[in-house]
């Protein structure tokens, strides 16, 4: 009997570390499916890395570039110096761009609106051009301003030559870097997602010579094929070989996957729903909101006794190890008693959350409403009404 229970026993232990195995993949297997010689996985709302690996060796990045491209074109709507009605005329040299594009003619106008799509859908050399002529006058100014916000985003290894990727000299970046343009475009610009998410769509040229349509088709196969997808870029040169910057959502986690100089497409879109799904499987997300008052504070000589208090934000965290949110505490500071006047939206106090004993955030609470000082009248009915039990 005994050796029946041991037996028992043993295969008991030997199916639940079977099964630990099968639904934790570790970083170590992650590392033997990875093909690219350049990869990053970051979680898009922190910017905390999951996984890496090479995140720092400069690449060609071919058309991943139009992250960049694209970001300067939203900064540019966000500041009002452009607007997506207005008409982008198109330069003999914006024309003339080789590789990827959707055929722009010189002196041929388009929309902003029709430019960006041209851009994101079916990466539009052409259209990168003649968007940043239109914006800063001249390619070689706007490639300025590309290296001036790399730079702002701590994109220490980037170095851009021209505006769409065509492959030159000195013309490269990294897996990291692009992260970190990626997550700038898609919080600061999430309308990014609208454009980066169409799969075909028709565009209209009218030339000197007439009036044809024009099918766009999105490079990314991600867009069709991978049911959290958001985005966001493709490239591909002879020297960049495959590259994709891709962006998914998914229960309220949003994580970007970058893979650079992959053997082949397939490889390209393999890797990075490899890293997406492990990234899925690895992250919790904790939210935490209210819209009724969380507290109330003591109000001194004022006209009401009582102030309540509330949220000044809701509170997001993301966990990328696997660990229980249940487990997070909140520690709600506030004042016993304050005195009149309070001005609603005024910081009260603060809500910190711990997890194993440690801060890994805070919100602000503030004061829902005005509280006046109280006048002579108002505290002398109410001195009548404590007297007489009015």
């Amino acid at each position: 009997m005994k050796k029946i229970i041991s037996l028992c026993l043993s295969l008991v232990m030997i199916f639940s570390v079977s099964m630990g195995n099968i639904k934790n993949v570790g970083a170590e297997d992650l590392s033997q499916e990875i093909s690219a010689p350049a990869a990053i996985l970051m979680e898009a709302s922190t910017g905390t890395v999951i996984w890496e690996k090479d995140a720092d060796t400069r690449y060609h990045p071919a058309s991943v570039t139009k992250i960049m491209t694209l970001i300067l074109i939203f900064d540019a709507l966000n500041e009002g110096k452009i607007s997506l009605d207005d008409t982008v005329t198109t330069s003999e040299y914006a024309a003339s761009m080789g590789g990827s594009q959707v055929f722009l003619e010189p002196g041929e106008t388009q929309t902003v609106d029709t430019m960006i799509k041209c851009i994101a859908v079916a990466s539009a050399n052409d259209a990168c051009v003649a968007m940043a002529e239109h914006i800063w006058g001249s390619e070689a100014e706007f490639v300025n301003q590309m290296n001036e916000r790399a730079k702002g985003l701590g994109m220490t290894n980037t170095h851009f030559e021209n505006c769409n990727g065509l492959d030159t000299d000195g013309h490269m970046t990294t897996a990291r870097d692009i992260a970190l343009m990626s997550r700038e475009l898609i919080t600061k610009y999430p309308k990014i997602h609208e454009y980066s998410m169409i799969w075909m769509e028709n565009i209209t040229h009218t030339t000197a010579k007439g009036t044809k349509e024009f099918g766009l088709t999105n490079t990314n196969k991600l867009v069709r094929q991978y049911e959290y997808a958001t985005g966001l870029k493709t490239g591909s040169t002879s020297l960049a070989k495959y590259c994709v910057s891709a962006t998914a959502e998914k229960d309220g986690v949003e994580l970007i996957a970058v893979i650079l100089a992959a053997p082949d497409y397939k490889v390209r879109f393999a890797d990075a729903t490899r890293l997406l799904n492990y990234g899925f499987g690895v992250s919790r997300v904790y939210e935490d909101s209210c819209s009724e008052p969380v507290s109330y504070v003591t109000v001194r000589l004022g006209e009401k006794e009582r102030a309540p208090v509330s949220y000044e934000s809701d509170f997001h965290y993301v966990s990328v190890d696997g660990q229980d949110l249940d487990q997070i505490e909140k520690v709600v500071q506030v004042p016993k008693e304050v005195q009149a006047p309070i001005k609603k939206g005024q910081k009260a106090g603060v809500v910190s959350y711990q997890l194993n004993g440690q801060k890994i955030g805070s919100v602000n609470l503030v004061y829902d409403e005005n509280i006046k000082k109280a006048g002579f009248g108002h505290c002398f009915v109410k001195t009548l009404r404590l007297c007489f039990g009015l």
